[in-house]
C-alpha cells in the first residue's frame, strides 16, 4: 500500500499499520472517535491505557495542548522530531479516549520519511505499536501481516531503525518525569534540560499516564529470562542472545556489545523463536555503559514479568 491509498483510508474512519523509525504504528484519525475505538478493538488493548499522538509539524502541539511550558519547547527543539514523546496538559476538545480520561496527552513527531509524508496527508494520527497488546512490537511490515493478517492495510517501509518504542517524558508538572525509556536517554535530556530528571517506569494511579506503565507488554510466547552466570547455556530448546564470544552453544546470536543491533532485532527475534517453536529465550546481562541499557533492559524486563 501507497501512502495516498493509506491516507484516503484513514480520513474515511479506518486503521493503517504505517512504519516510524521506533516501530510500526496502528494509525487512526486523533479526532475520530469510532476509528480510535477500531484501534483499541484491533489491538485488545485496554481502554485505560493511553495512546500517542503522531503529528508531522511542531505549530500542531497547540491544536492538542494550551499550556505549554519551557521545559517542552526546551525538548521540542533538541529532539523533534524523534523518538521522544512528550505528556502535556491536554485541551478539553481532545477526546478521552486518546488519553484515557487523563488530563494530559501524549505527543510525538516520529523521525521517518514515510510517517512524515503520511501525517502531513492524513494530519495527526494516534499510533500504539501495530501489534496484539501484550505481545512483541512490529518493527517490519510481516510482523503486522503475521498479527492481523496478510489483508490489513500497511505500509512497507523495511525493518524500523531503532527497534524500540520512543522515550516518554511527562513535562505537565514542575519537575520532568521519565515514564517509559527509550532511544534518547535520561543522560540526554538532562544535558539538554541543564537540571535532574526523575525516572518513574512503573504506573503510580490506577490509569498510567504513559503506554508500558501497567500492563504486560513484549512477550512472546516462549519463555524469556536472563542468563545466569553461574550456569553454562546448554538448552537445546532455547534461543541465547548473548554479549561475549566466548560463550559457545548450539543456538545463538551474538552481539558482542552492539545494544544498537540487539534493540534493532530484539522484537524480530523474539517473534523468530515463536515461529521456530523454541521454548526458552535466554538473554545475557548488557553493558551498563551503553545509552540504550536501560531501555532495553526495561523491554526484557517486561517480557518476563507475568
Amino acid at each position: 500500500m501507497d501512502v495516498y491509498e493509506a491516507a484516503d483510508l484513514l480520513k474515511k474512519g479506518e486503521v493503517v499499520a504505517f512504519p516510524t523509525e521506533t516501530v510500526y504504528g496502528l494509525g487512526a484519525d486523533a479526532w475520530n472517535s469510532s476509528a480510535i475505538k477500531k484501534v483499541f478493538e484491533i489491538k485488545g488493548r485496554p481502554a485505560d491505557n493511553p495512546l500517542i499522538v503522531h503529528l508531522h509539524e511542531k505549530k500542531q502541539i497547540h491544536d492538542f495542548c494550551s499550556n505549554i511550558p519551557e521545559h517542552a519547547h526546551i525538548l521540542i527543539d533538541a529532539f523533534w522530531p524523534g523518538p521522544l514523546t512528550l505528556v502535556l496538559k491536554k485541551r478539553p476538545e481532545v477526546l478521552d479516549s486518546v488519553t484515557a480520561g487523563l488530563g494530559t496527552v501524549a505527543l510525538r513527531i516520529p523521525n521517518h520519511p514515510i510517517a512524515l509524508q503520511l501525517l502531513k496527508l492524513a494530519g495527526a494520527l494516534v499510533a500504539p505499536s501495530a501489534n496484539r497488546s501484550g505481545k512483541p512490537s512490529s518493527t517490519k511490515s510481516q510482523h503486522v501481516s503475521t498479527d492481523f493478517g496478510s489483508s490489513f492495510p500497511v505500509i512497507d517501509g523495511m525493518a524500523t531503525k531503532i527497534g524500540l518504542e520512543s522515550t516518554v517524558i511527562d513535562v505537565s508538572s514542575q519537575i520532568p518525569v521519565i515514564l517509559r525509556p527509550g532511544a534518547i536517554s535520561k543522560k540526554q535530556l538532562e544535558e539538554v534540560l541543564g537540571i535532574r530528571i526523575v525516572e518513574s517506569f512503573s504506573q503510580t494511579s490506577a490509569t498510567p499516564k504513559s503506554p508500558g506503565q501497567k500492563y504486560s507488554h513484549y512477550k512472546p510466547t516462549a519463555a524469556v529470562s536472563w542468563l545466569p552466570t553461574d550456569v553454562p547455556p546448554t538448552k537445546e530448546n532455547a534461543l541465547y542472545l548473548l554479549q561475549n564470544p566466548s560463550i559457545k552453544t548450539l543456538n545463538q546470536v551474538c552481539y558482542h556489545g552492539d545494544l544498537t543491533a540487539l534493540a534493532q532485532e530484539l522484537y524480530d527475534r523474539f517473534r523468530q523463536a515463536d515461529r521456530d517453536g523454541v521454548k526458552e529465550i535466554i538473554i545475557e546481562s548488557l553493558p551498563t555503559s551503553h545509552s540504550l541499557y536501560t531501555a532495553l533492559t526495561n523491554r526484557i524486563s517486561k517480557a518476563i514479568d507475568s
